[in-house]
């Protein structure tokens, strides 16, 4: 990890592994069958912007249905996770769902984590601002690979984990991220975290397939990214969004498919479609609570208490380390 760097009213650190791996991932992502890309990808500052649009859309329940049951359970939280501790946050995007954590919290100090640094540097300065009695340390961090953040002194630590973030990893690397989450928070240690529920297909894909198509941009704008950092040239428009539930599994898939036959020239390496032929952008991991109670005890966690909405479409865990 770089030394952190004082930035007006944050302190921000930088991995040097989220920096360095795009192209590798890329060109193992295409050469693989079938063709895959990860969906971290999708971060960068357009990507931020367009999901920010999509929890904002009629059809994706989770973002409302989340925010709503930490605004009526805060009182809740703030006990369990006790004030002034050292409050780490998985993924913060916008930090929207967080200043509700803060207002009932109260941490000494708050670690953002996410991978887009644009977007990072300019949600923690504007929580910076707002809440000027907080210490915010921002990290810029892949966190689906290995990650170390600064070691804060003795406290209680805990973790927040909103949006259903774990679903994007499969059941294995889902239990391996929660050993590292496990590990950062310690012993009696506490995690927060949103899980999205098993339901009616139709509700699920609709949610992945918005009316006003922003959800096909966001998974479009992931070639566009590829695009601006490698030497490439692929036409977004010779492909489409596609996002299916896979009820054998239990997940949403995320593809974007070819449009036609086509050769796609990436750095010094062609790649060859055809039609028909997707990339396998995202996939979004749905449990029932059991299901997920079953995997968080193999990471290390203890199931303490789950709260979800009268349409049981969503839930949110609360977690202590028991090792």
């Amino acid at each position: 990890m770089n030394q952190a760097i004082k930035k007006e009213r944050i302190y921000y650190y930088e991995q040097h592994k989220v920096v360095d791996s795009m192209s590798d991932d890329v060109h193992q992502g295409f050469s693989a069958t079938p063709k895959k890309l990860s969906p971290k990808y999708f971060y960068d500052q357009r990507g931020s912007q367009l999901f920010d649009e999509i929890t904002e859309l009629p059809e994706y329940y989770p973002t409302r249905t989340e925010i709503s049951l930490l605004k009526k359970h805060a009182g809740e939280f703030s006990e369990l996770l006790g004030e002034n501790s050292i409050l780490f946050e998985l993924g913060s995007g916008s930090s929207l769902k967080i200043r509700i954590l803060l207002e009932a919290l109260r941490p000494s100090v708050y670690v953002p984590m996410d991978i887009s640094k644009a977007h990072l540097i300019e949600s923690s300065q504007r929580l910076a601002e707002d809440y000027p009695w907080l210490e915010v340390h921002a990290n810029r961090v892949d966190y689906s690979q290995d990650w170390e953040v600064p070691d804060f002194g003795p406290g209680r630590y805990n973790a927040f984990f909103p949006g259903s973030s774990i679903g994007n990893f499969d059941p294995k690397d889902a239990c391996r991220l929660l050993e590292q989450v496990a590990k950062l928070v310690g012993n009696k240690g506490g995690l927060l975290i949103g899980v999205d529920l098993k339901k009616e297909k139709s509700v699920l894909e609709d949610a992945y397939n918005d009316s006003a198509g922003v959800t096909a941009q966001f998974n479009l704008n992931l070639l566009h990214h590829i695009n601006h950092q490698m030497n490439s040239e692929i036409d977004p428009e010779t492909f489409s969004h596609k996002a299916i539930y896979n009820d054998r599994v239990g997940r949403i898939e995320m593809h974007l498919v070819s449009n036609k036959e086509q050769s796609i020239q990436i750095e010094d390496q062609t790649y060859r479609f055809n039609k028909g032929e997707s990339i396998h952008t995202e996939s979004s991991y749905k449990y029932s609570v059991e299901e997920f109670h079953h995997l968080v005890k193999q990471a290390g966690f203890d199931p303490v208490k789950v709260w979800t909405d009268e349409q049981n479409l969503f839930s949110i865990h609360y977690l202590q380390v028991n090792k």
